[in-house]
């Protein structure tokens, strides 16, 4: 993007065109689709935050005298309303735009949070947490992940995973912070302290908010060939695409991905006391842990999925799935299980990098906020079901369930992208041919060369040169 030229260099000297030219710079700085990147990524730490709910579930049992399952049920409740929420959401962000609908979910997601600090039964409490702020949660969410699949034709996989890094790294960053709050102000000091400042950080990053032009393109890009022959060059709306067969299986991948993460997630420091007889402080580097990589890991497996292709990123995030939980089940020496709960954090993470392009490779980028949203259905799914299972087996059998599970569902990413593993097969075995004809070709030209009287043959490799008489 052109920003100064010489002509502009040569005309500094005059005041009013010295301010005409840094007028122009931030214009087209604040213009930037890197600045909207940005500020997707401030909406999206402040959203992350909801992943430190386990430092709130003590001061909700002692403010509302429940049990441990009552107060995590908050969160529970939270997760599944964004979820579902994130399904209108992307459809609403296409009618309204991007900047207005995330500016009502940083109103309704800190606005809960303020009014949950006033509930004065537990009821009061999942409905302003959970349900207002679930769906301010699941509003904000959605709008970057659909709105900069646009802006980023060319990098959709990496923009996808900066886009939601902050949200899993947002626990990362906000933990101290939290855990500092509950203890000098308290639970309801602390719920007003997030709720204004996560209403503030959201509304004014929203503002920088705008849908990208009808069939955008960067400068000196177009569309692959495989990319267009992906959906036919066509754009499902969201009715079409939940016809179809492949956005199922998409929806399956996505939910037995959060599953396993949502299963390790759930019970991390208690599973670390069990496995490992740590401390409860010490426990809690698990959890630092996870959210670490689950945030990190994100940008990196975006990237990825843009070198290998979509299909090929989730077979392998099962396959390591599969082994580190196989692993898990059998560890008792802490830094491994550190090390193992990290990489099952990270597949955690790559899972949301990378679907939010996969939906757009399928079906189109046009409509990808409310296929998308649609299919975060999974995650809400995904959140129950796996920490259910951890839940009611013993922690052990549980992780061996699901390295079984992850490496069944191995076989999905294969179906759906089997024409991609099909043409890459074609590709190497060509390319091995194609060697194999070279290097024969070269053998029998060394072998059979006849030269002229006088003349020295090549050397074949590993020979010395040598006389060739000629032949009469």
């Amino acid at each position: 993007m052109r920003l100064v030229d010489g002509d502009d260099l040569a005309r500094l000297a005059a005041p009013a065109q010295r301010r005409d030219l840094v007028a122009s710079f931030l214009r087209r700085m604040l213009l930037s689709r890197w600045t909207i990147a940005a500020a997707s990524c401030i909406v999206q730490l402040a959203l992350g935050s909801v992943y430190v709910s386990s430092l709130f579930v003590a001061p909700i049992m002692e403010q509302y005298g429940t049990s441990k399952a009552g107060a995590a049920a908050t969160f529970s409740i939270t997760i599944t309303t964004l979820g579902v929420t994130a399904g209108f959401g992307g459809a609403l962000q296409g009618r309204y735009g991007p900047r207005v609908i995330a500016t009502l979910g940083g109103l309704l997601y800190g606005g809960g949070l303020c009014l949950a600090a006033f509930a004065s039964n537990l009821v009061l409490l999942y409905l302003a947490f959970g349900l207002i702020g679930g769906i301010g949660l699941g509003l904000a969410y959605i709008v970057p992940v659909a709105m900069l699949i646009r802006w980023f034709p060319d990098k959709r996989g990496m923009i996808s995973g900066l886009a939601v890094a902050g949200f899993g790294g947002g626990a990362f960053a906000i933990s101290p912070i939290a855990a500092a709050l509950l203890t000098s102000i308290g639970l309801r000091g602390a719920l007003i302290a997030f709720g204004l400042s996560y209403t503030l950080l959201i509304v004014s990053a929203a503002q920088f908010f705008r849908t990208a032009p009808e069939g955008y393109a960067p400068d000196g890009w177009t569309p692959p060939v495989q990319s267009q022959q992906s959906f036919g060059g066509r754009e499902f709306t969201l009715a079409e695409a939940l016809r179809a067969p492949r956005w199922y299986v998409l929806w399956l991948i996505l939910a037995l991905n959060v599953t396993a993460g949502a299963a390790l997630l759930s019970v991390a420091a208690p599973l670390a006391q069990d496995f490992c007889a740590v401390g409860p402080t010490t426990a809690a580097l698990m959890v630092m842990a996870i959210s670490l990589t689950n945030g990190a890991g994100r940008p990196f497996w975006g990237w990825a999925s843009d070198r290998i292709g979509r299909p090929a990123t989730f077979l392998v995030l099962f396959i390591i799935q599969a082994l580190a939980f196989r692993a898990l089940g059998h560890v008792a020496d802490f830094a491994l299980l550190l090390a193992l709960a990290a990489v099952i954090g990270m597949c955690f993470g790559a899972g949301f990098a990378a679907m939010p392009a996969f939906a757009a490779d399928a079906f189109g980028s046009k409509h990808a906020g409310a296929i998308y949203g649609a299919m975060l259905t999974a995650w809400s799914a995904g959140a129950v079901v796996g920490p259910l299972v951890t839940a009611t087996l013993d922690y052990r059998l549980a992780a061996s369930l699901i390295a079984w599970l992850m490496l069944a569902s191995a076989i999905l990413p294969v179906f759906v992208g089997w024409r991609d593993f099909a043409a890459a097969g074609r590709k190497a075995f060509a390319m091995i041919i194609q060697s194999d004809d070279s290097e024969t070709a070269s053998t029998t030209l060394g072998t059979h060369f006849v030269a002229p009287p006088g003349i020295t043959a090549p050397p074949m490799a590993g020979s010395a040169p040598s006389p060739i008489t000629s032949i009469t």
